[in-house]
Formats: C-alpha cells, sequence, structure tokens
C-alpha cells in the first residue's frame, strides 16, 4: 500500500519534471520541509553500526541534497536513517553560473557543477543545533571554498564550527567542481590535512562533548595506487570511515541524454559499477579497520546489498530518490530484507564484507 508521503511523491515528481533541474530541486526541498511521516520496513535484520552510530537501517541520503539544511526533519521523516547535510563551505559562496544542474532521463543520471553554492557553515550549524537526535542521524558534509588560500585552517574551523550539532562530519575533499580539491587527496596533501581534522576534533570536544567521528568522502576516479594510500592515510590519521565516492568527471561510453556532454560530475547508474570496484579495493585494503559508506549508481535493493557484500555498514542514495521520490525508500529496503533472507543472513552486520573473504 502506498504511503501519504509515497502519493504526494507521486503526484509533485512529476510537475517538478517539467522544470529545470535546480529550479524543480528548490521547488522540491521547500515540500520535503513538510513531508508526512512516511513508514518504512522495520526489522531487526537492517540495524546496523556506522562509526559507533546506531541504524535503524543502512540507507541514507547523500550530501548535496540538502546543502543548507533546511529540510533535515522532513527528510527524516521520509525514513532515511540518515541524512547528510552539505556540503557547506566556512564561508557563504554562491557556487557556479547557471544552469549548473542537468538531467539525464535516459541514462538514469545526473551531471552538476554546482561548485559548493551554500550559506556558510555558521548557518547550517544553526539549523543542525534545531534538528534534536530523537529526529534521526544528521551527519555535516564539510568542503573548501573556490578562493581559500589555507585549507588546513579552513576544514579545521568548518568542523569545528558544526562538531557540535551533527552526529558526524564528513570531509569532501573530492568534489571535481572546485578547481584543486581533488589534488588534497594526495597523500602529501591528505596527510597534515588529516592531523589538522583530527585535532581540530580533540579541540572541539575539549569542553566535555563527544567526539565526534570523522568521515573522508573519495572521489570514484582515483588509480588503485591512490586509493590504497587514502586507506592508510586515514587509517593512520586516526579517522573512523570513507564515503565511496563522490560524482566521476568520466562519462562511460553509451550514454544516450544530451547532457552527458555537459562538464562536471556524473552521478546515477553510470557511477553504480566503478563505485562498487572502488569499494571492494579500499575496504579489501582496510581489513575491518575503517567503516565504510557506500555511495554512487545505488538504485534499489540488490545494489544496496552489493555495497554491504563488498564492506559497506551504510548506502547513501541521491539521484535515484530525486528520480524517484519517497516511494523509492520502502522499495529498497524491502528488496534488501529480500536479498539478506534469500541468502541466509540474519542481518546487514552478518552480511557485509562476506564478498572480500
Amino acid at each position: 500500500m502506498m504511503t501519504l508521503a509515497g502519493a504526494l511523491g507521486a503526484l509533485a515528481f512529476p510537475l517538478l519534471r517539467r522544470l529545470d533541474a535546480e529550479t524543480a530541486h528548490g521547488l522540491g526541498l521547500s515540500l520535503l520541509r513538510f513531508a508526512p511521516a512516511q513508514a518504512v520496513p522495520a526489522s531487526p535484520a537492517l540495524s546496523t553500526d556506522l562509526a559507533g552510530l546506531p541504524l535503524a537501517h543502512p540507507l541514507g541520503l547523500a550530501a548535496g541534497f540538502d546543502k543548507n539544511g533546511v529540510a533535515l526533519k522532513g527528510l527524516l521523516r521520509l525514513g532515511f536513517a540518515f541524512v547528510e547535510a552539505g556540503t557547506a563551505t566556512l564561508h557563504p559562496q554562491a557556487g557556479n553560473p547557471r544552469p549548473r544542474l542537468f538531467r539525464l532521463p535516459a541514462d538514469r543520471a545526473i551531471v552538476n557543477r554546482m561548485g559548493f553554492n551554500n550559506q556558510g557553515v555558521e548557518n547550517l550549524a544553526e539549523r543542525l543545533r534545531g534538528s534534536p537526535p530523537e529526529e534521526g542521524v544528521v551527519g555535516a558534509n564539510i568542503g573548501l571554498n573556490k578562493d581559500s588560500r589555507t585549507p588546513e585552517a579552513d576544514y579545521a574551523a568548518a568542523l569545528r564550527a558544526v562538531h557540535a550539532g551533527a552526529a558526524y562530519v564528513a570531509v569532501n575533499v573530492s568534489s571535481p567542481n572546485t578547481p584543486g580539491l581533488r589534488a588534497l587527496q594526495a597523500r602529501r596533501a591528505l596527510q597534515p590535512l588529516l592531523r589538522a581534522l583530527s585535532l581540530a576534533r580533540e579541540e572541539a570536544a575539549s569542553g566535555g562533548e563527544r567526539r565526534r567521528a570523522l568521515l573522508l568522502k573519495v572521489a570514484p576516479d582515483l588509480a588503485e595506487a591512490e586509493a590504497l594510500g587514502i586507506v592508510e592515510a586515514a587509517i593512520e590519521a586516526g579517522i573512523e570511515g570513507l564515503i565511496v565516492a563522490n560524482t566521476t568527471v568520466a562519462r562511460p561510453p553509451g550514454l544516450r541524454s544530451p547532457a552527458a556532454e555537459e562538464g562536471g560530475g556524473l552521478s546515477g547508474a553510470p557511477l553504480r559499477d566503478p563505485a562498487l570496484r572502488l569499494l571492494r579495493l579500499m575496504a579489501g585494503e582496510a581489513k575491518g579497520r575503517l567503516a565504510f559508506v557506500a555511495c554512487g549508481g545505488i538504485a534499489g535493493g540488490a545494489d544496496a546489498y552489493a555495497r554491504i557484500l563488498a564492506g559497506a555498514s551504510a548506502v547513501q542514495v541521491y539521484t535515484a530518490f530525486a528520480y524517484e521520490g519517497p516511494a523509492f525508500l520502502p522499495r529498497l529496503l524491502n528488496e534488501l530484507l529480500a536479498c539478506l533472507a534469500r541468502d541466509g543472513f540474519a542481518s546487514v552486520g552478518a552480511a557485509r564484507g562476506s564478498a572480500l573473504s
């Protein structure tokens, strides 16, 4: 039976798709502030743990959907176990010129070159303080202003701003739309950055509040040596996990939508296989020493299940939710339950990483 949220989504989403992508997204986000509660499957088999955070199920919403944290409560009411707000930068910025968001419906994909348009971390921190823990798990994703000359100091300041209000902090060094940002994934740049973030986290927690988990979001376009170097740098720095992966600058052969030629990061179905391969590589190297959140091309329960088998504790979606609306959540979770039952796994935790051994 379709829920009220699902029914409203079924009505609203076709109308929104008649608008240009960014206008539709902004209007949809405004509507989602008032989303009614949606029932999603509740089963002990779906419960999981993300870097010490208990989750009712592994399905979360990726950063980029609600950059400024304006609809967090509504999104959680739809049934997401966790929502990642952001990416927010130390200072507000307008982002790249429009148009900068493009639908690729024939490919079930999106291209964006938004450029971290956001109202700044102080604004997000204020909104996070307005989302009490009982509403669900909310993480904060932080990035770098395009004109930053002091990346380590700016990331550290952004972390300190959101630390108190976020359940965890994700560090975005992998957007393709901020010049030079991805260079921070190189080990010689990443090590001092992670040290600065670790120190900032200790300072933020020194007043007695709980130390928030730190996750690093990486690009899907990494060479094998780069990916393995990131795993070792993350372990050495003592951060808790990795989000694998962000959008890709690659354009796989066979894309059919005209907007595939637009510059920016590609998300959705074409990212499924590259993101899964990278997850297997990095989780295999980590050998349980890091938590993994899988992201990229997850369009149903079978995709989520494949990421869990490859070592993910949780998964994040964006593009499939943007195309399908609220009804996507219960569908994915029911399909995931069916996959677990079919293969005899009692829980997400029992299945996690089993494809790596």
